[in-house]
């Protein structure tokens, strides 16, 4: 593109959203690569519009010519989604300006938000309204719900409420042509056709940029509890889900393990996290957050806990169990999981990181299975998980067998990948359960999907991005 080109395009997106809201893309480098500095790239130029008929308008422009597009949201993922390609001939398109929260209907528990809202925003305005919007991520200070759905995001509740996709009514969304469709209808019940909405999330830009969404929200808990367990043995803490879900039913909202090698591993390189237990000598320890949302009262929610947790303890299920007496306690263990252990893994250096999901089920032969695999053909490497046990979703990370030895992740770091990710889909799971697959899986899911389905994922594509300009380049190569 030539310099009165770029100049041109430049003018002319201007006048769509304003003089201060477009601009070269040398003149926002922190709109051109990702959280993780995996991946950078150059764009032609950064828009924000303001409002989704900006946005249609903008789309408009650039599929008229030919320009593809990158929507970009709080640009937190971990999978290099929102990142343009090196090629420089991308515009980004960013949500930052979509930043409004249309309505809350409380007869109706929804609440209607624009794509730039930050989750941590929504969440505080479901309260101040008396609601809860149940999904909790650790970057709900910057992430967006346009990303949320981008993504189908996850998070730590999707035990009991699901993931983004079960939290959406409707879908305000402009199309690859630049018109909008006009889907926020607050229904649980809906039965006119293929649904849409479900087409859109989890679709990481790829087939029309979402500006809207109506959500569900729900009642204010009562009195919520958490507690912190230590637990011998992986098929110990499956025993000690089931007896979990049976004691406090609804009531159970969390449900995440962590392996006693990350547990060490905050131990020795975050120790500013306070660990609910010295590390212990037991080779095969997992450490369990529980948390409950009791919809009766404290006093209620102080028996049940005290109930399930101490038959967990009589029964052999759990070894220790702590529960938090306090906010900052609770805080503490929240932490811990949702901190601590990212932050010892940066520390300790770059290892491969797998988010994976399976049946709930598998998950114990999975571990076993994998860790024999791995030390039989990579000796000595260490490996730390955590995870979402009670949705099946691991966060499995391989690290070199030597701390700080970025060079060994480099040289086998694909190899370590395609390796686990070939275990699991033998064992029936997913090698994205909650991250995408952005750029940084593309060809890891043509190797795990079969050909039926990369097929029929193309054809949605081309029916409704047919110039292959939204976001190319990611989830699916052309």
């Amino acid at each position: 593109m030539t310099q009165n080109a770029e100049k041109e395009l430049l003018e002319a997106l201007r006048q769509i959203v304003g003089r201060p809201h477009a601009v070269s893309g040398r003149e926002a480098p922190e709109s051109l690569i990702d959280q993780l500095q995996r991946y950078e790239g150059e764009a032609r130029a950064v828009v924000r519009p303001g409002s989704t008929e900006e946005v249609a308008r903008v789309v408009a422009l650039l599929a008229g010519q030919g320009i593809p597009i990158v929507p970009q949201g709080g640009n937190t993922g971990l999978v290099g989604a929102a990142t343009p390609d090196g090629s420089g001939r991308a515009v980004v398109l960013s949500s930052a300006r979509l930043n409004r929260i249309r309505d809350i209907d409380l007869d109706n528990d929804t609440i209607t938000v624009e794509a730039g809202v930050r989750l941590g925003q929504l969440r505080e305005a479901a309260h101040e309204a008396g609601r809860w919007f149940p999904l909790s991520l650790p970057s709900q200070g910057s992430c967006t719900v346009g990303g949320n759905l981008g993504t189908n995001a996850g998070g730590t509740q999707v035990i009991r409420f699901g993931n983004m996709r079960a939290l959406t009514l409707g879908l305000e969304v402009v199309t690859a042509q630049g018109e909008i469709w006009h889907g926020l209808r607050g229904l649980r019940k809906d039965n006119t056709g293929y649904d849409l909405r479900d087409l859109f999330i989890g679709s990481e830009g790829t087939l029309g940029i979402i500006t809207a969404a109506t959500l569900k929200l729900f009642p204010l808990p009562r009195a919520e509890r958490t507690a912190f367990l230590r637990v011998t043995g992986l098929d110990t803490v499956l025993a000690l889900l089931r007896h979990a879900r049976a004691g406090f039913g609804a009531a159970l909202t969390s449900f995440e393990i962590i392996a006693r090698s990350s547990y060490d591993l905050v131990s020795a390189q975050a120790p500013e996290y306070r660990l609910p237990f010295l590390p212990d000598d037991t080779v095969d320890s997992w450490y369990v957050l529980i948390e409950i949302s009791d919809e009766n009262d404290e006093a209620h929610a102080d028996l049940s806990i005290e109930r399930v947790l101490g038959e967990a303890l009589e029964n052999g299920l759990a070894q220790d169990v702590l529960v938090a007496d306090s906010l900052a306690q609770r805080e503490a263990f929240w932490a811990l999981r949702e901190h601590g252990l990212g932050v010892a893994q940066r520390r300790d250096g770059k290892n491969v990181k797998h988010d994976i999901s399976l049946p709930i089920s598998r998950i114990p032969t999975f571990v076993r299975e994998s860790a024999a695999m791995l030390q039989r053909v990579f000796p000595g490497v260490r490996i730390f998980a955590h995870g979402h046990a009670g949705d099946g979703n691991l966060h499995y990370n391989v690290a070199a067998p030597t701390p700080g030895d970025d060079a060994f992740i480099e040289t086998y770091g694909t190899a370590i990948r395609a390796q686990v990710h070939d275990l699991v889909i033998a064992h029936h799971g997913s090698i994205s359960a909650e991250h995408g697959i952005g750029q940084s899986k593309l060809t890891e899911l043509l190797r795990c999907k079969s050909p039926v389905e990369i097929g029929l994922m193309r054809q949605i594509k081309q029916a409704l991005d047919p110039g292959n300009l939204l976001n190319p380049g990611k989830v699916l190569a052309f």
